[in-house]
């Protein structure tokens, strides 16, 4: 569920306003959208994609006439494009709805062939449970995407598999990879740590991760025990910093289109897919994807999705030099109106890498919780947290929470995520509007 309507970009050829962000805009009724971790709007350059795409390429790409070439060749163009945007293969990646789908897709995966191996016959045994009964065992961080979280959950409820839920340090914001290897069991299979997290942006240490978990596989193997796989959701961190996978060394990567500029579908990277590492479908029909996510191809979805990778291949770095300035410049217009005092920035761990855009802030004081503010808002479209608890009431983010963010300071607290074109005017509008809503809020006090 969104918080607020995106702002949308002028298609080729028209000349309506927008909202602030993605073009100009001299009505009184202006808005500034800061909430580009919720979701962003389409490129131009993806909007004409998926077009074309919807003309030319209409066809099933399984059928053997133009239409239907045309729309197969466009889908292997954007597999290769997203191979090349994470530094993998193209044979490697699998279209989906979506990071849900991708994420749901790897955990269930993990369940079954944990299961196939624990019941087939004529195994060696060296892949069978260690003990009889048992459960797959899952990793994964106290403040991972619902996506993640509901789907463990789930399974631990129908006694399915059994998770553990690595907390966060206070210190860090980040799950710390001592306290993930404590947590490894005999029966661990996977371990799924989000590259970034969508309220706070810190990055968490996935390669250290991936790093000792392959050490451990090697002590792992010795003993007999199958390998634990590693998983991390990109969603937050494409586009806003590198990703690569080799230097992460992770075995599966979900991708999101509409974190990018891009359509809402998703992709799912796994490391020698079918090979070194084995998929199990959700889905089964007519083979599309390699087996592995059967239905007719989504072509302009797809095409668009291509196109939204080969951006920000060829600007990754330019994006982000670009919303780290205005990121900067936000946080110090906050702490010049507002004070240092009162501003609690809650995004800010020492010594902790966080995404270039995000800055998640309270302003300490009572009447002032992150919804009241943002309905007294003029201006600013924002949100108090992930877009999807929009409609959480008024507690406080069990995220900020978990990281160790006062109750009463995360209560307050707000979620702007600034875009590829967001400008320091723009800043500067939000930062008065914010300051005539808290003025409004204390005299009603």
């Amino acid at each position: 569920m969104e918080a607020a309507a995106a702002p949308g970009r002028d298609a080729p050829g028209s000349t309506a306003s927008q909202p602030s962000g993605c073009g100009k805009h001299s009505s009184p009724e202006r808005k500034v959208y800061m909430d580009y971790n919720a979701t962003t709007p389409l490129e131009p350059e993806v909007i004409q994609a998926v077009t074309e795409a919807m003309w030319e390429a209409w066809g099933n790409p399984s059928s053997p006439y133009p239409a239907g070439r045309k729309a197969k060749d466009i889908i292997k163009a954007a597999r290769e494009s997203l191979a090349k945007m994470i530094g993998g293969k193209p044979q490697d990646i699998i279209f989906t709805s979506g990071g849900t789908e991708s994420n749901n897709l790897v955990i269930h995966s993990v369940v079954k062939h944990f299961y196939v191996n624990q019941t087939s016959k004529g195994d060696t045994g060296v892949h069978h449970s260690p003990v009889d009964g048992a459960k797959p065992h899952f990793i994964t961080s106290s403040v991972e995407h619902d996506s993640i979280r509901l789907p463990l959950e789930h399974l631990a409820e129908e006694q399915a598999a059994a998770v553990t839920f690595v907390p966060v340090s206070k210190a860090s914001g980040q799950a710390e990879v001592d306290d993930i290897l404590a947590a490894v069991r005999p029966t661990t299979r996977l371990v799924s740590i989000m590259l970034a997290n969508n309220e706070t942006g810190v990055v968490m240490p996935v390669p250290e991760i991936s790093q000792r978990i392959k050490a451990l596989n090697q002590e792992r193997a010795a003993a007999g025990l199958p390998p634990i796989l590693v998983h991390t959701d990109a969603a937050q961190a494409l586009g806003k910093r590198r990703v690569d996978v080799e230097d992460l060394g992770v075995d599966f990567l979900t991708i999101v289109g509409h974190k990018v500029y891009g359509p809402r579908i998703g992709a799912l990277y796994v490391r020698g897919l079918g090979e070194c590492t084995l998929l199990h479908p959700m889905l089964f029909g007519g083979g599309q994807e390699q087996n592995f996510r059967p239905g007719t191809e989504n072509t302009p979805m797809i095409a668009g999705l291509g196109k939204a990778a080969e951006l920000v291949t060829q600007n990754w770095e330019a994006y982000e030099a670009h919303m780290r300035d205005i990121r900067d410049y936000l946080e110090e217009r906050l702490e010049a109106e507002f004070g240092q005092k009162r501003i609690h920035l809650n995004s800010q761990f020492p010594g902790t890498e966080r995404l270039p855009n995000t800055c998640n802030f309270s302003i300490q004081g009572p009447r002032l919780q992150g919804r009241m503010v943002l309905a007294q808002c003029r201006v600013l479209m924002a949100s108090v947290g992930a877009a999807c608890h929009s409609d959480h009431g008024d507690q406080p983010s069990p995220v900020l929470l978990n990281s160790g963010i006062p109750f009463n300071v995360a209560r307050n607290a707000l979620r702007l995520s600034v875009g590829r074109s967001t400008t320091r005017a723009e800043v500067d509008l939000i930062v008065q509007d914010l300051k005539q809503a808290v003025a409004q809020l204390e005299d009603q006090a």
